[in-house]
Formats: C-alpha cells, sequence, structure tokens
C-alpha cells in the first residue's frame, strides 16, 4: 500500500514537472531550429537570445517590478489592518462587537465579482484610477484574514494579557509586544496566500490600470504574448521569466505555504 502511494505521488510530481520543463526548455531553443517531433525540443543547441531580447526590447520588467510593489505593499497593509481589527475582535470589549464580527463575517459570502462596480466607482471618485493607490487600497480589506487572526488570537490566554498590562504595559505594546510575536504562524500564512493571489490577480488591474507603464504581470503579458502569437519560443521565454519569482518563493517557502493551507483549512 505504501508503495502504491508513493508511485502515486511521483507520477502526479511528474504530472505537473512535465509542462513546467517544456516551457523552460522550450524558452532557451532557437525559433528558426527544425522541430520534427517533440523530444527535439529537448536537444541543443540552446539559446538565450530571446531572453536578452524581453530584457532589452520589452516592458518586462518594469510590469514585474509592478507586480512585486503591489503585492508587497497589499500584503503588509492587509496584515497591519488585519491584524489590528482582529485583536479588537478578539480581545477588546466595545459595543456591537459581535454584530461587527458578524458584518466582516459576510463580506466572505460576497463574490469579488460583485464589489468590482461600486469598488470601481469609489475609486474613481476618489481620483484613484490608474494609479499604485487604486490598485493597493482597495485589496488591503480582507475578511478572510481578520476571521483567521481573530481564531488564532482567541486561543491566546486572557491572562497572559491582563499580567502585562499590569506590568504597565499599554494596549499598543501588549500588541506589538506579545500578540504579534505569538501569531507568526497565521501572520506567515496570511501573507504568503496574499502575496500570491495579488501577484497572480487580474481582474481589479485590467478595470482600473489604463496606462501601459503601470501594468501588472497579469495584464501585460497576454499583451505581449499576442505580438508573437505565430511563434513558440518567445511567448515561451516570457512566461517563464513571469514565472521564475513564484517558482523561487515556493522553494524558499514550501514549508511554510504547506503550514499556511493547512492552517487556513484550505484544500488545493
Amino acid at each position: 500500500m505504501r508503495f502504491l502511494r508513493i508511485t502515486a505521488s511521483l507520477l502526479m510530481a511528474l504530472m505537473f514537472l512535465i509542462p513546467i520543463s517544456w516551457m523552460l526548455v522550450v524558452s532557451v531553443k532557437d525559433e528558426n531550429m527544425k522541430i520534427t517531433g517533440a523530444l527535439d525540443w529537448y536537444k541543443p543547441p540552446y539559446s538565450f537570445t530571446e531572453y536578452a531580447y524581453i530584457f532589452q526590447e520589452t516592458a518586462l520588467l518594469r510590469w514585474m517590478a509592478n507586480s512585486l510593489i503591489v503585492a508587497v505593499a497589499v500584503t503588509l497593509f492587509t496584515l497591519l489592518a488585519a491584524s489590528m481589527s482582529a485583536f479588537a475582535l478578539s480581545k477588546i470589549r466595545f459595543r456591537y462587537k459581535r454584530f461587527m464580527y458578524l458584518f466582516i463575517l459576510a463580506g466572505l459570502l460576497i463574490p469579488g465579482e460583485a464589489m468590482i462596480i461600486p469598488l470601481y466607482q469609489i475609486v474613481k471618485d476618489l481620483g484613484m484610477l490608474d494609479s499604485y493607490q487604486g490598485l493597493i487600497l482597495p485589496a488591503i480589506a480582507s475578511p478572510f484574514a481578520v476571521i483567521v487572526l481573530k481564531s488564532f488570537f482567541d486561543a491566546v490566554p486572557n491572562e497572559l494579557l491582563e499580567s502585562a498590562e499590569m506590568d504597565g504595559g499599554g494596549l499598543a505594546r501588549v500588541f506589538f509586544g506579545i500578540v504579534l510575536p505569538l501569531a507568526k504562524p497565521a501572520l506567515a500564512s496570511i501573507a504568503i496566500l496574499t502575496f500570491i493571489g495579488q501577484w497572480n490577480n487580474f481582474l481589479w488591474p485590467f478595470i482600473s490600470i489604463t496606462s501601459e507603464e503601470l501594468f501588472t504581470l497579469p495584464m501585460g503579458i497576454p499583451t505581449l504574448i499576442s505580438q508573437y502569437a505565430e511563434t513558440y519560443v518567445r511567448p515561451m521565454a516570457i512566461n517563464a521569466i513571469s514565472s521564475i519569482p513564484l517558482m523561487l518563493i515556493f522553494l524558499l517557502f514550501e514549508k511554510q505555504i504547506v503550514k499556511g493551507l493547512s492552517f487556513t483549512g484550505l484544500k488545493g
């Protein structure tokens, strides 16, 4: 039985690795090379001329930088806003706290697409269309992050916080000095999922951005690839370059990603 599980796992891994390896290999081929069979793609010679062309003649690196700026900013602000909101809902007494919790919880029931039109109108009225602010600020509110962090904060003993306050620690010191360090696993999970979600986000940038210099990767790649619909190598090189950052993130934070998925109860 153990042999069958290992074999099935290896076959599943191979199914995912074959298209990735094919993309990487094709991206370093010569566009004019004669191909008579699938295995010819894996045979030398190899060339990095398409990579050099993309770096020098396209705005792909600019779009990648935009995606990085947006993803990092949204992740940091989401962690700060969600953790403070979750802490208030979990540990601070105030009127209508139950109602606020249910109100935030209801946000999980509303599809993101249903909020696009009112969100666009608000951003337009604030004059933030076609800007970094318009890309970042609407994505900060995350009911999912608040609910997950509140569940974690609920498990922190109240006695621990009360003893810290008796020792002279204010609310801010208790939050930043005690609660947040204890919540590192939850924060790491939210950070990784938020970053990946923003890196791959297409719909909102597509609606709110019109300037090419502010394009993110999910917007820029289809625009760029459409110019090379008759070729194989250059589109594969474009996809390979845009995929490398997420591949590195997965390799570096594999354990945290797996923990994050299991911690939040998400299935693959």
